[in-house]
């Protein structure tokens, strides 16, 4: 049982409460139950759905307000916006234009959804685009700089505020075992972040590591 209102497990799937009936991020199966619309929410297709399927602790609330690197189509954050609902607010960052297109259609039918076309490694350069701080920071980024990347946004990160980053060992370092790899970029947020909760993604994502952290 989530404390989440709008996330609900069924057995080996998940589901969330859409905010924007009818309409399909990728093709999700959509479920009418409760009076509500509810979309189908698969974890071989994002790293937030794994980890939650793989047991993850930390609670995305209603209310929050997430910064979201990496936010690629859009399907991912599509969800993280029915998590936080009308009242949330989730801030998209995405350098490839060409995902950009999705992203705004995603956008445009979603009012607690903002795309911002930038790069994650430049957060100066979308700076004015946030009202403040943020509750979470969530990485999703293919970069060997991951872990610099997360902890040059810990700016927007109100103190005590929670990051998630999907660890992606093979894109870090191709060479390094997996475990090598985890364990370097653990080191070196360690200076900005206390760890929370750390899981490995299998069987949903192979050589991945989950990340839950809080800002010091």
């Amino acid at each position: 049982m989530f404390s989440n209102p709008n996330l609900v497990r069924e057995g080996s799937r998940l589901y969330v409460r859409s905010m924007v009936p009818e309409f399909k991020v990728h093709g999700e199966r959509l479920l009418r139950k409760n009076g509500a619309e509810w979309r189908e929410w698969n974890p071989n297709q994002s790293k937030l759905g794994a980890a939650i399927m793989r047991g993850l602790k930390t609670e995305i609330p209603v209310g929050a307000s997430v910064l979201y690197l990496g936010a690629a189509n859009g399907a991912t954050p599509s969800f993280v916006s029915d998590l936080v609902g009308a009242g949330g607010a989730v801030f998209g960052v995405e350098i490839s234009a060409r995902a950009m297109r999705d992203l705004i259609r995603v956008c445009e039918k979603r009012e607690n959804m903002l795309p911002i076309l930038a790069d994650g490694r430049k957060p100066e350069t979308y700076a004015n685009e946030l009202p403040g701080y943020v509750d979470f920071v969530f990485e999703d980024v293919a970069d060997p700089a991951q872990a610099r990347i997360l902890i040059e946004n810990a700016r927007f990160l109100r103190k005590g505020g929670i990051a998630m980053l999907a660890v992606k060992a093979r894109c870090v370092s191709s060479a390094e075992q997996p475990e090598r790899v985890y364990k370097a970029v653990e080191a070196e947020l360690s200076g900005t972040f206390e760890t929370v909760e750390k899981m490995q993604l299998e069987p949903y994502e192979q050589d991945h590591e989950f990340l839950v952290l809080r800002k010091r």
